[in-house]
């Protein structure tokens, strides 16, 4: 078929649009659970907690204490959203795909544009 002959067969086809890729829903309580879960796979990689630590401000003998601030968890989940290897080690361990684990970072540190600031 000849390439005109081609490309009128496409614009007298409907328009095709794919199907909406799934979305996992996740509750906030589950991505709570996902965030204190990369909480524990940071507490077992030193090298992985120390990075985070350093890059955070934060230190070994408060991050208990910072635990308890409600964007600790979302702050997680931010950094490691921003390290492809670390999300998908985390992935591969926990079970949890790695869309699951960025619609749990959505949830918990949403853009600013989204918050009624």
């Amino acid at each position: 078929m000849s390439r005109q002959k081609t490309k009128r067969a496409i614009n007298a086809m409907p328009h095709f649009r794919p199907p909406p890729a799934k979305t996992q829903t996740i509750t906030r309580v589950e991505a709570e659970l996902i965030a204190s879960e990369v909480l524990g796979f940071f507490a077992g990689d030193p090298a992985r907690l120390e990075r985070f630590l350093a890059l955070s401000g934060l230190r070994r003998e408060n991050l208990r204490a910072a635990a308890q601030d409600p964007g600790f968890l979302g702050a997680l989940l931010d950094h490691l959203a921003a390290d492809e290897a670390a999300l998908l080690a985390f992935s591969a361990g926990s079970g949890h795909e790695p869309p699951a684990v960025i619609r749990a970072w959505e949830i918990l540190s949403p853009p600013a544009e989204w918050l009624d600031i």
